[in-house]
């Protein structure tokens, strides 16, 4: 009897641990490789966000703390967008093709591969997420930045 107990305890204990795991998954950034997001925006029809830092770069870790683990980021990025993380020190070619000059840096590119426009800078969660929704909708098409922010849209 207490084994029975023990071993229907045990596989409680299995299911709620990977119920865990599943959850976590879905709590981070999907990340892509620039190649591939070239792909699968086209394939999707999503546009690209591409974060560029460094990990000696002060900014760039206090937006990975601060800005990119917020939860209504994270649901956006992975839903709206597809993105991509560049070590500016390890991907150099592709930094100096997107003209960064400083970090962290962000920018939004088309499904096409066109360069729509970037953030330099550390960006708080919440005017990213505007910045986000400015791109998503295609509202820069339309209207500046700061008119899409007075519009409340």
């Amino acid at each position: 009897m207490n084994k029975k107990w023990f071993v229907c305890i045990w596989m409680v204990f299995c299911l709620i641990l990977s119920g865990a795991s599943m959850a976590t998954a879905s709590d981070k950034i999907n990340w892509h490789s620039y190649a591939e997001a070239l792909a699968l925006a086209r394939q999707d029809n999503k546009k690209i966000f591409v974060h560029f830092y460094a990990d000696w770069c002060g900014y760039c870790k206090k937006m990975e703390k601060e800005t990119l683990s917020n939860p209504e980021v994270i649901d956006s990025l992975n839903r709206n967008f597809i993105p991509v993380r560049v070590n500016s020190d390890k991907e150099r070619k592709l930094t100096r093709e997107f003209f960064v000059r400083g970090l962290p840096s962000t920018w939004f590119v088309s499904p096409s591969g066109e360069k729509i426009n970037s953030i330099p800078g550390y960006v708080s969660a919440e005017m990213l997420m505007n910045v986000m929704k400015f791109i998503h909708t295609d509202s820069y098409k339309k209207m500046t930045f700061k008119d899409f922010l007075k519009t409340g849209s």
